[in-house]
Formats: structure tokens, C-alpha cells, sequence
């Protein structure tokens, strides 16, 4: 059975691929994989993400009542599934090779061994580097690299800061990875959504975006800096230098260029560059670090793992993304008559209040534990066009993803905040509202001010 799912998700990856290079045949298949797929994935997840499955079905049967183009809402819904899992499972490619690299394991190590002046700093812009390349994976080895060096520590108190520094440091410079990376679920769905937009015209709002998030994390680090009841101990030299990076950002510049130069020259979404050129990119590293078997396993086997145990390892997580995707898709078109029913019409309210609302939404509804791919494809339907509000499409889409990266900070429902609350031994909703709680309002305040700058003055 793990075998037959990873090879749906590989199949609906190669048909979603040849769909955006606008070999459109490959598409009529989509809807019976999506399908095939998701039987696979309800029999072995979670009840939790069970939940996802039958509310989609619900809600499926209650397009097919109310709908009367029901048919093409529900393929929309299932091409939006396909898609996630596609661009899930050409970024997981990446993953699997990173993860075997000893170059990007004795890069993150230096970073976690900083000293203390400059341990935020290294650690959170190189949290935001490794994003780009291991998704939610930059967490995961970073945070164990964090801990593991804090657990050296032989002091409670500055064990306890450090910790909590460090892992904040992680997650912040993670999230400021989501307003303008082209490997995010944030700009391929918000781009895809909103009429008009492109991810070339909204990525300098989002890098305007995330320096803000990576100052004022920084900023408020040093403004609260812990005070210790003892003098820390005085450290060594830190063992390595900062080359040790340039392998990452080597790979970096090479998947930037490709990627920049194939958009470019063949008008193809950049989302479905990323999903050609990723594993391509995957595929050659893995080449280089099997020459000479200097790795312990084979290359088959290497292939047979990452089929059979690893993408279906990731069970749990395609299934809330597929789903949040469908039912955000199905959803839409129903909510739409309800808020018009309820005498809401965003198109009333003025345009700056509209950006400001976009801004929060997606944090709002992610305390009550809506993913946000769930809440944009929801609400997307009822956001007013570009040209109704008066702006460009790229303004709306910086509003989104700045509330999109907020949500990841603060939502205890988000994988981020899973992950530094289980690496911290504390409660997601302790990391995103007793640690964060500050943050938030003050990037919050700083976003929506950006927000509005890039809407009427910039963009």
C-alpha cells in the first residue's frame, strides 16, 4: 500500500508537470489519480485528517445540490489537489538529497554554534536560505542542530534562553521565506488565485516583506535580551568558517538562474518550472554524491526508499494540504451566495481596509485552525478583483502572503509552530502566543503599513 501511494503522488507529479508545459492531454488523468490517491491516503492517516476527507465529500455532495455547474467546481477542486501534491512532492526531491548532504549538515551546524551576538542573526538568515531549499525540512535539521548544541550547555537558565532564542531565530527566518519564494505553497497559490497576478511581478514586495521580518525579529531579539541571573561561561572559537555556506548558496544561485532563464524563455508558470527543474536539480546532486560510492547505499535503492517509504511517510501532511486545497476550491462558489446574503460586500469598504483585512485574515482564521491554503482558497472567491479595488494584483498578493507568513508565526495549528513547540517541549499555542504574541503585533502593524505603501505609492 505505501508503495502503490508513492507511486500515485509520482505519477500525479509527472501529469501535473506535462499539464503545466501545456501538454494538456496528461490532464483528463488527474481526476481518477486525485481520486485513487486520496483512498489510499484516508485508510492510513489520522482521524483528524480523516475529517478533512469526509468534510470534502459533504461538501462535494453539497455542490452537486446547489451548484448547477457542480461538475466543473469539483474538477477545479480535484486539479487544486493534484496540484498541491504535485508541488509537494517535486520540493520533497530536494528534501531527500539536503538531507544527505554533509555539506548542508556542517553548514547548519556552524550557524547553531554561533556565539551569542551573532547567533540570531546567522541563525535566522540562514534559516530563511535553507527554506528555500528544504521547505519545512529547514525546521526539522536546524531545530535538532539548535538543541543538540544547547544541550551542551551545562546551565539551566542559559539553556533554557538559548533554546528558545534559537529555535524563535529558526521559525522567524522560515516564515520570512514565505512572501517571495517560489518554492512556497504561499506565492504558487496566491498567484494562482488572484486575477492577473504573476509571481515575477509580486516578488520585490515580497522581499521587501521579508526584510521586515527578518529585522524585526532581529530587532526585538535584542531589544528583550534575556537578563541572566550568572555571567555566561566564556566560549571557544567557533570550528569552521562562513565558506562553509557556499555550497548552499552555490545551489541556491543555480536553481535561481535555471529557473529565472526557463520562465523567461518559455512563458511557463513559474510553478511549473519549479516542478520540472526541481527534481531534475535533485536528481544531478544525488549523481554527484553517489560518484565513487561515497554514500552506503545505491542509488536504487536510494530511489526505492524515497518511493515506497518517504513520500508515503508524508501521508498525513499531503492529505490536509490536498483537502484544504479541494475544499477550499468547492467551497468558494458556496460561500459566496452566503457573505452576499449577509449583506457583506468587501467591494464597499475602501480599498485600504480591504488590504489591511487581507493582511489579518489569514492569522485571524488559522486561531481557529483553518490552514492557510484553506483560507485563501475560501475566501479568494470573495476578495475583490485588482481593478475593482483599484490596484495592481501584485499588491493583493503581498497583502496575503504577509498575512500568510504572520499565520506561521503565531497559529497553533501551522507546522511551524508544531515544530519548535515539540523541539522546545512546550505547547504550539505557547509559541505562538507567549513567544510571539509581541512579534506579531508589531510585524502585524509594520506589514500592513508596507502593505499599503506598495499598493499606492509603489506598485
Amino acid at each position: 500500500m505505501d508503495a502503490a501511494t508513492g507511486t500515485l503522488l509520482v505519477l500525479v507529479a509527472i501529469v501535473v508537470t506535462l499539464d503545466e508545459w501545456d501538454l494538456h492531454g496528461a490532464f483528463v488523468l488527474i481526476p481518477f489519480l486525485v481520486v485513487a490517491l486520496v483512498a489510499l491516503l484516508a485508510i492510513r492517516v489520522a482521524r483528524s485528517r480523516q475529517a478533512f476527507v469526509l468534510a470534502a465529500l459533504v461538501l462535494t455532495g453539497v455542490a452537486m445540490a446547489v451548484l448547477p455547474d457542480w461538475q466543473q467546481t469539483v474538477l477545479r477542486g480535484l486539479g487544486s489537489a493534484a496540484f498541491i501534491a504535485a508541488f509537494f512532492a517535486a520540493l520533497t526531491t530536494l528534501r531527500n538529497v539536503a538531507e544527505s548532504s554533509p555539506a548542508i549538515r556542517a553548514a547548519g551546524t556552524f550557524l547553531a554554534e554561533q556565539p551569542p551576538g551573532r547567533r540570531y542573526a546567522a541563525l535566522t538568515v540562514g534559516s530563511h536560505l535553507f527554506a528555500l531549499l528544504l521547505n519545512y525540512g529547514a525546521i526539522s535539521l536546524l531545530g535538532n542542530l539548535a538543541t543538540t548544541s544547547a544541550a551542551q550547555e551545562p546551565n539551566a537558565e542559559i539553556r533554557r534562553h538559548r533554546i528558545r532564542r534559537m529555535l524563535l531565530a529558526i521559525q522567524r527566518g522560515f516564515v520570512s521565506s514565505l512572501p517571495w519564494s517560489p518554492l512556497g505553497f504561499s506565492m504558487a497559490i496566491t498567484n494562482a488565485l488572484i486575477p492577473g497576478a504573476r509571481w515575477a511581478d509580486s516578488v520585490s514586495a515580497g522581499f521587501v516583506s521579508a526584510g521586515i521580518i527578518l529585522v524585526a525579529g532581529w530587532a526585538l531579539d535584542t531589544i528583550f535580551k534575556p537578563r541572566l541571573s550568572v555571567p555566561p561561561p566564556p566560549r571557544g572559537p567557533v570550528e569552521g568558517s562562513w565558506g562553509l555556506l557556499r555550497p548552499l548558496l552555490v545551489l541556491l544561485v543555480l536553481l535561481g538562474v535555471t529557473v529565472s532563464v526557463l520562465h523567461n524563455q518559455t512563458g511557463v508558470r513559474i510553478v511549473g518550472v519549479v516542478m520540472l527543474v526541481v527534481p531534475l536539480l535533485s536528481l544531478g546532486w544525488a549523481l554527484v554524491q553517489h560518484r565513487g560510492g561515497a554514500l552506503a547505499f545505491s542509488k536504487r535503492d536510494r530511489l526505492v526508499r524515497y518511493v515506497t517509504r518517504e513520500l508515503p511517510g508524508t501521508r498525513g501532511e499531503v492529505t490536509l494540504l490536498m483537502m484544504a486545497g479541494y475544499i477550499g476550491t468547492v467551497g468558494g462558489p458556496l460561500l459566496g451566495p452566503v457573505v452576499a446574503g449577509a449583506g457583506i460586500d468587501l467591494a464597499a469598504l475602501p480599498t485600504w481596509a480591504v488590504l489591511i483585512l487581507l493582511v489579518w485574515l489569514v492569522p485571524l482564521l488559522g486561531q481557529l485552525g483553518m490552514n492557510p491554503i484553506l483560507a485563501v482558497t475560501l475566501f479568494a472567491s470573495i476578495i475583490p478583483a485588482p481593478e475593482v479595488l483599484g490596484v495592481s494584483p501584485s499588491a493583493v498578493v503581498a497583502a496575503i502572503a504577509a498575512g500568510w507568513a504572520i499565520s506561521g508565526i503565531c497559529s497553533p495549528f501551522t507546522a511551524t509552530t508544531l515544530l519548535v513547540g515539540s523541539f522546545a517541549r512546550v505547547s504550539a499555542l505557547h509559541v505562538g502566543l507567549r513567544w510571539n504574541g509581541v512579534f506579531v503585533g508589531v510585524l502585524g502593524g509594520l506589514l500592513s503599513i508596507w502593505v499599503l505603501i506598495y499598493a499606492f505609492v509603489i506598485g
